[in-house]
């Protein structure tokens, strides 16, 4: 069984998924959606599902520093429950702080321009959330 891992964001999602042995993670794609519907991703993200076999999600929940759930993390809550419901599939909600933060300085590293780091930051973010929970089991 392959697990998703989504960084959801107010324009974007990123989609990674872990090879069949649940040990790594791959950042797969960003998926532009509108975040005022819940079903615009419906269609991208059910491809995904169907083509990798997925049987849990792992979804990003950006927590405040101190802890407690912000405006951002509702959104995740709440697009959880939806992927829930449209894929009957598992999600599991995983503290994603400083993920993208991350993602953002590895991509820094490698010394990747601006415009391409726009490009794969949300996948990338996606794989760090997916593989942050694949070293925890």
């Amino acid at each position: 069984m392959k697990i998703i891992g989504l960084d959801v964001g107010s324009k974007t999602i990123g989609v990674a998924v872990s090879d069949a042995f649940g040990w790594t993670a791959q950042g797969l794609t960003t998926i532009y959606w509108n975040e005022a519907d819940l079903h615009s991703a419906d269609d991208e993200l059910k491809k995904i599902i169907e083509e990798n076999e997925i049987g849990k999600a792992i979804i990003g929940l950006p927590k405040n520093m101190n802890g407690t759930i912000g405006e951002r993390g509702e959104a995740s809550q709440r697009f959880a429950k939806h992927f829930e419901k449209v894929f009957n599939i598992p999600a599991v909600l995983w503290d994603e702080r400083l993920t993208t933060m991350a993602a953002e300085r590895v991509l820094l590293e490698a010394d990747m321009s601006r415009k391409k780091r726009k490009k794969v930051i949300d996948k990338m973010a996606a794989a760090m959330i997916l593989q942050g929970f694949l070293d925890q089991k």
